[in-house]
């Protein structure tokens, strides 16, 4: 995904459509069009999006009246944010994109959507977002979600090529996805809940990135030039210390003196078993170098998908027994 300049041995122009790098010379059908943007915007993406609900669950506030339905907004109004983000980044990286042999197939890069109209629709929707959220959710909300969108443009723009940097701001965006939950409905975020969220997410962030690193030929051509600047033991080494550090933070929120149990076992003792076994069953695809997106791989396996639905009842269990 990073801009780079013209490869040597790039195919000769051959026509309006080469020199044309908006996009082809007519215009696309709007039902194209529009089918494009949404595809540019990830839908698959947006199941990130539901650790909105992180910290109102944590508290046991979740089916607190009125709460349903602000966090839906916030579910919104970040998805709208995080597509912003999307449509500008494949925007800026379409001439990249078209030397990769995946992201070529992208709907800007393959020219289902001009350029103009990728970057016109993210920057209406970067604007729209923290606007509406000032007005619908307070300003707290809407000074999160200008934050992110500043700090993931940035992250487009140049921030990606920043050794360690990288890491820190894509593992923020999922910090701040889960922080803006508890912004929405008034809840304090303790210290436990930001540790095992922030290092939870730089374990999956390093881990993705270090299979990306150790199968280099699924990030053949011009884009994640990064990659070569990191080594496998350094990655390695970024998502095994994190993982403990998350693991670390859950077993002292489980076992701080507040989390006396008055029910019939121990839910939130027990609930670190089931925590642990999910990071170490994660750990085996990071190992691999088979941990790619992170959606992809608690959905694409059936024992983790079974190890965190245990976990999310003892944690619940957990919550509705304080």
């Amino acid at each position: 995904m990073t801009e780079t300049a013209p490869l040597t041995g790039t195919p000769r122009d051959t026509g309006p459509a080469q020199r044309d790098r908006s996009g082809p010379v007519a215009p696309p059908r709007p039902g194209g069009l529009l089918t494009g943007l949404l595809r540019t915007a990830r839908p698959k993406q947006w199941v990130k999006n539901v650790l909105v609900i992180a910290a109102p669950a944590a508290a046991g506030r979740l089916l607190a009246p009125g709460t349903p339905t602000r966090l839906a907004l916030v579910f919104a109004l970040f998805t709208a944010c995080s597509a912003a983000v999307y449509l500008v980044n494949d925007a800026r990286d379409a001439d990249a994109d078209r030397a990769h042999p995946v992201k070529r197939r992208r709907p800007v890069a393959a020219g289902q959507v001009p350029v103009p109209v990728a970057y016109a629709t993210g920057g209406t929707l970067a604007v729209l977002a923290p606007a509406a959220a000032a007005w619908l959710a307070g300003p707290a909300v809407a000074a999160l979600l200008a934050a992110y969108v500043g700090l993931q443009l940035a992250y487009c723009l140049s921030l990606k090529h920043v050794l360690v940097v990288d890491l820190v701001v894509v593992t923020t965006g999922f910090l701040m996805r889960a922080a803006v939950g508890g912004l929405a409905v008034g809840i304090p975020l303790s210290r436990w809940f930001l540790i095992t969220t922030g290092f939870g997410a730089l374990f999956m962030v390093a881990a993705k990135r270090y299979s990306e690193a150790v199968h280099p030929a699924a990030e053949q051509g011009a884009t994640r030039a990064l990659l070569t600047e990191y080594t496998p033991g350094y990655l390695r080494f970024v998502w095994q210390l994190a993982a403990g550090v998350a693991v670390l933070g859950y077993c002292l929120w489980a076992l701080e003196e507040g989390g006396v149990h008055s029910g019939v076992l121990p839910w939130r003792q027990l609930s670190v078993v089931a925590f642990v076994l999910a990071v170490l069953r994660y750990a085996v695809f990071a190992d691999r170098g088979t941990a790619g997106e992170p959606e992809d791989v608690v959905l694409g396996d059936r024992a983790l998908a079974l190890i965190g639905l245990a976990w999310l009842i003892m944690y619940a269990l957990a919550v509705a027994d304080w």
